[in-house]
């Protein structure tokens, strides 16, 4: 096929809603990675958090948004997904706004009463209501929302314009934390996705493949939900998987708090954590068209492998050109996998249950999170602050994702894994 036939198919294959819930997930990226990029070290400096329980909140922050997610793709199913989306972003303008005021003397009333700890588990969850539909929903619609012939392009889009957000997100909060103050940055964040209210509720219609039921009611939402948490292998792999992520989020929860306090406490970590984002931008194309062949079980494993092994370099040259080359070769097996792993959990879903499907979908990035945060915190503690090895906590993380790559594997030969690989 011709470039110029491959354009026609784009152009042709894809709905206005696509582009709409796409274009809409930048901005919601950029809201999340802006904050998360500045979360750790935001409460270990700024609200003097000790380290595992800034790990333990930091994994807090991202889990619960993944956790939420199984619902709000059944919600997402049951209202729409303009709906779910429009309300997605009026809640997390909202909740942002309240994130960056933790430290804010009109807050200093609710902080003298009730304990610090639990006033910050509270706030951070608050982002998780709206994010838990807005990411089934822009899923969901590019399921619905593209041909078969282009729906694997259609993912690597998606996770392209999603990286395009969460490069723009740390390095907006790099300019705010240096210009602003840090509790800025989660205000940017909140005036981001509140913008993102009003462009759903002007541009966005519901897309409607044909074959589908347009609203499935109450019942088939909780049967459809049901369906998909007593699928016994389904649940193992999302289990398994966990480990990936567990590995991966460390970049955000104790890479930070590593970096200020074992190479350079005045490196701007939000700007050196753009490169992951910036890895997919510039690869996730060419990545996805050297795969296209790769079975999509295959292609996940050998992600989640790329992605273990490059913690290895900053474990052995604790300098920040090492912690870049680090974060590079973990983006490098993101891309492999992620577009990847959509794709397949898409391709599983019966029609009518894409947004219960996806919900599922992101089982273990929560997983990653919360366990990575609880792990996360203690290792650094125990390696840096106890045995005085920081570097050690790197060899760890390898460890575990190498573990999760060889469970993949056994998977692998269990069940029968593999969908046709797209193109093949």
């Amino acid at each position: 096929m011709s470039f110029n036939q491959r354009l026609k198919e784009i152009r042709e294959g894809f709905e206005p809603a696509f582009w709409v819930a796409n274009v809409s997930e930048i901005f919601e990226r950029l809201a999340y990675y802006g904050a998360f990029s500045s979360l750790a070290n935001y409460l270990h400096e700024s609200l003097s958090i000790p380290t595992e329980q800034t790990g333990s909140l930091t994994g807090l922050f991202g889990g619960m948004v993944w956790f939420l997610a199984i619902l709000g793709g059944a919600v997402a199913d049951r209202l729409g997904f303009r709906r779910a989306l429009s309300l997605a972003y009026l809640i997390l303008g909202c909740a942002y706004f309240l994130l960056g005021s933790l430290g804010a003397s009109w807050m200093a009333p609710v902080r003298n009463a009730v304990p610090l700890l639990g006033l910050v588990a509270f706030v951070l969850v608050l982002p998780a209501l709206g994010i838990a539909m807005v990411k089934p929903s822009v899923v969901g619609t590019t399921a619905r929302a593209s041909k078969e012939n282009v729906r694997s392009i259609g993912y690597s889009i998606y996770y392209t314009l999603v990286n395009i957000g969460g490069a723009a997100g740390p390095y907006i909060a790099s300019w705010a934390h240096r210009h602003l103050g840090v509790e800025n940055v989660f205000r940017i964040s909140a005036l981001s996705v509140l913008l993102m209210f009003f462009a759903v509720l002007l541009f966005f219609r519901e897309p409607r493949s044909s074959g589908e039921i347009q609203t499935p009611s109450l019942a088939d939402t909780t049967r459809n939900f049901f369906t998909v948490l007593t699928n016994k292998r389904f649940m193992l792999f999302l289990l398994i998987f966990s480990g990936y992520w567990i590995v991966y989020w460390q970049e955000f929860i104790i890479l930070p708090i590593y970096i200020h306090g074992y190479i350079d406490p005045h490196a701007d970590v939000e700007l050196i954590l753009v490169t992951g984002p910036v890895t997919v931008i510039c690869f996730q194309f060419l990545m996805t068209y050297m795969t296209q062949k790769i079975p999509a079980f295959h292609a996940i494993t050998i992600g989640t492998l790329i992605s273990a092994l490059g913690w290895l370099i900053v474990a052995s040259h604790p300098a920040l050109w090492a912690v870049v080359l680090s974060i590079f070769v973990v983006g490098l097996g993101e891309i492999v996998l992620s577009p990847r792993y959509y794709e397949y959990i898409s391709r599983l879903a019966p029609p009518g249950q894409q947004g219960t499907y996806m919900g599922f979908a992101f089982l273990p990035i929560g997983i990653g999170s919360l366990v990575g945060g609880w792990l996360g915190g203690r290792l650094m503690h125990h390696y840096g602050e106890v045995a005085q090895h920081p570097a050690q906590v790197w060899w760890a993380v390898t460890g575990i994702g190498i573990g999760t790559t060889l469970l993949m594997w056994l998977y692998h030969f269990m069940a029968k894994t593999d969908l046709p690989a797209a193109g093949a």
